[in-house]
């Protein structure tokens, strides 16, 4: 072979090798939103970097609760001896722990973190206080819910001046429950117990704390017998989990995290949801109070935090908060993968503070394009000024996007109006894997690696400036967050 067969070998071999473009059209629907979240999207308390995040956040929510919320009593006269946080036991009560007090110190402590990172706190009560194990079905667990202790707790809560947005009873107890399970017109029953207790407690209907449940994973025939049964505005918010990607230890996590028909599957148990929500209680709404794409903290290789299908449906996202004492992690894994429903450290603040906050507003947009699968997109109308903020999710490793956007005006189908070129320049915040490496725990925003500053400061996250009227390039594996001040949606104004 003489040299310039040698070298044209080299220049074929390496085009094949470099990550190929593709074109794809994204057609943005203006002229009406689809849908509409809340503005607070979103564990040591005397962590200042824990304090200045959540502070970044603002305005968000935490939901103080989770797995071992149903085995905590409220040690709110002082007549419970010895109360202590949660004890790994090899024969406990629920997962493999003791029953856990949560002392007023360290509830007052609690508050004082909410108070001043300004947080919204969905708190989650213990719903199997008062009951038994039934003597003849395992794990179902029978009686009526005893309120005496939770009304204690909001006695104590409402004198101190405590603001709870809402209230959610039990964790995972619904249809065949993960340790523990409650008859779906039972909970139906303790559900209106709860609601009159709140209606008692705080008579205000202004500042009356919401009422969630059943917070756990959706059963079809459980979920409509609850609804069916729970009585006319008794619930306000339908919570329920979501963890599709199954184990964190599962081997096939990061294939699954980035397979984009596997991933869609999910949708289907949004629209279930919002079928049985439209049936039976249509005063109420879908949220999602637990998430996090693999269940058991996550996995060790994959960050996984939920991100657009509040772009589709309208729920919520919460983080978990314990209750007792001790130290928590804020996130539990800390990888970069990109995905459309999952997204370290930094990224997620990334996300939170500059794309669920800064950039996108309530409202959402619909956008479809017949590309590849591998490109997700979502769109909002911008946060306070003009604009149309966009999320690009690239789960392709070899191909990248160059997107040209067109503005569909028809509220009746139809063609889209026109090609979109803007004429000022457009904010571009992307987001990649440190030497392109999926697994790498190194984020960078621009190029630029995602550290805190020596102070332990969040940087400021500066915006790529593009010209509007070039094409938005979306790298293989890599997220995007684009913002275009002159894309004027009529659904934004």
């Amino acid at each position: 072979m003489n040299f310039r067969s040698i070298m044209f070998f080299v220049v074929l071999l390496s085009c094949l090798l470099v990550s190929k473009a593709e074109k794809v059209e994204v057609v943005v629907v203006g002229a009406t939103s689809i849908a509409q979240t809340d503005e607070d999207f979103i564990c040591d308390l005397k962590n200042k970097n824990l304090e200045k995040a959540v502070k970044a956040f603002h305005p968000l929510r935490i939901r103080v609760g989770g797995s071992l919320q149903d085995q905590v009593v409220y040690n709110v006269r002082n007549n419970i001896e010895n109360c202590q946080p949660f004890q790994k036991q090899d024969k406990g009560f629920l997962f493999g722990f003791s029953i856990g007090c949560l002392d007023m110190k360290r509830w007052d402590e609690l508050n004082e973190f909410f108070n001043q990172t300004r947080a919204k706190v969905t708190f989650g009560l213990n719903a199997l206080i008062g009951r038994k194990e039934s003597e003849t079905e395992k794990t179902l667990w029978v009686g009526d819910w005893y309120s005496h202790n939770v009304r204690d707790l909001m006695n104590y809560t409402i004198s101190k001046g405590y603001k709870i947005d809402s209230y959610e009873l039990g964790n995972e107890l619904c249809g065949s429950g993960v340790s523990a399970k409650i008859e779906a017109k039972q909970y139906a029953k303790d559900m209106a117990t709860l609601k009159n207790l709140v209606k008692e407690m705080y008579p205000n209907p202004k500042t009356q704390p919401k009422i969630l449940g059943p917070g756990g994973f959706y059963d079809k025939k459980w979920f409509d017998t609850f609804l069916d049964a729970s009585g006319h505005d008794v619930i306000d918010g339908v919570t329920h989990h979501i963890y599709n990607l199954g184990p964190g230890n599962n081997p096939d996590v990061v294939r699954r995290v980035q397979d984009p028909f596997f991933l869609t599957q999910i949708a289907q148990t949004f629209k279930d949801v919002l079928n049985a929500i439209d049936k039976f209680a249509p005063w109420s709404g879908a949220w999602v109070s637990e998430s996090g794409g693999a269940y058991n903290s996550g996995g060790q290789l994959v960050y996984l935090d939920q991100l657009g299908m509040t772009s589709v449906y309208n729920h919520k996202v919460y983080c978990r908060q314990a209750l007792t004492g001790g130290n928590y992690a804020l996130l539990n894994t800390t990888t970069f993968v990109p995905n459309p429903d999952y997204y370290g450290y930094l990224s997620y603040i990334f996300h939170m503070r500059f794309c669920g906050i800064k950039l996108w507003g309530s409202k959402i947009l619909l956008v479809t394009h017949k590309g590849s699968p591998h490109l997700r997109v979502y769109s909002h109308c911008s946060k306070k000024e003009p604009g149309v903020s966009f999320v690009f999710i690239n789960l392709s490793k070899n191909t990248s996007f160059e997107i040209d956007l067109f503005h569909d005006l028809n509220l009746n189908g139809g063609s889209p109006n026109f090609e979109f070129k803007g004429h000022k320049e457009r904010e571009e915040h992307h987001l990649t894997p440190k030497d392109g490496n999926i697994l790498s725990s190194v984020v960078l925003l621009n190029g630029t690696p995602l550290e805190l500053l020596d102070s332990m400061e969040i940087p400021e996250l500066k915006p790529k400036l593009v010209d509007g009227l070039k094409p938005i390039n979306i790298a293989a594996h890599s997220i995007a967050f684009v913002t275009i001040r002159d894309f004027n949606a009529p659904a934004c104004f």
